[in-house]
């Protein structure tokens, strides 16, 4: 997905979106380099696993699949494209603040989702962990129900986006024509809500994640402009 902007204005007036691409490139960088004790330590775990920590609803949302540079890739590009914008119209405090009440969003409808559909995922304790290291050497903790990625917060920014700037024209894949950002948008939030409850084999996206960041991103913005009639269109 794409729109056209000026890219190097934006970049320059724009340091928390900065910033946070950095930080988020170095956290993968040492996920690559160190190995998965780098991502055990800051994936987000289910709330009743032995490997939860309070510190992970921020964490997470820093790091990403080791696995898959495209994960990375993506995330940092929606937080360039529609958070530039953002930070352009709100300033780089209130959007600092905006994107981690998003991601902690995020995390907080994973968890609660995580635990009342699959249970036990988060059921493993740490001697079972301890006995199967034992008998079959190291093995990644955020494999057993560890969710990394800035993809909640990054939807907030979306969904906020959307509603400020409902009729930016936006560049799906594999759709050739532009769709306005009041459509576009909400289309990805309803494949995540299929997403989430359709339970398909093999599909290891967080999509309740997403949907808790878009759904805290748009009561934000909601709330903030009934102060501020300021809206592009």
């Amino acid at each position: 997905m794409a729109y056209y902007n000026s890219g190097n204005q934006i970049q320059r007036e724009t340091p928390v979106v900065f910033n946070l691409i950095i930080i988020n490139v170095l956290v993968y960088a040492a996920q690559k380099i160190i190995g998965d004790k780098v991502t055990d330590a800051i994936a987000l775990f289910p709330i009743n696993s032995p490997f939860f920590k309070p510190h992970q609803v921020i964490t997470h949302m820093f790091a990403h699949s080791p696995n898959s540079l495209m994960h990375i890739i993506f995330n940092m590009l929606g937080l360039w494209m529609f958070g530039s914008m953002l930070e352009k119209y709100w300033g780089g405090k209130k959007f600092l603040i905006f994107y981690l009440l998003s991601g902690l969003a995020a995390a907080a409808l994973h968890l609660i989702m995580q635990y009342l559909r699959n249970p036990e995922v988060g059921q493993i304790t740490q001697v079972m962990y301890d006995q199967a290291v034992a008998s079959e050497g190291y093995i990644p903790k955020y494999f057993l129900g560890g969710a990394v990625g800035a993809s909640g917060a990054v939807m907030g920014v979306m969904a906020a986006f959307a509603y400020l700037f409902p009729n930016t024209p936006l560049f799906m894949m594999f759709i050739p024509i532009p769709i306005k950002a009041k459509i576009a948008i909400p289309i990805m939030v309803a494949i995540d809500l299929f997403g989430g409850f359709a339970g398909i084999p093999g599909d290891n996206i967080a999509h309740f994640a997403h949907l808790g960041g878009a759904i805290a991103g748009f009561l934000l913005v909601l709330y903030w402009n009934k102060t501020n009639k300021k809206t592009f269109y």
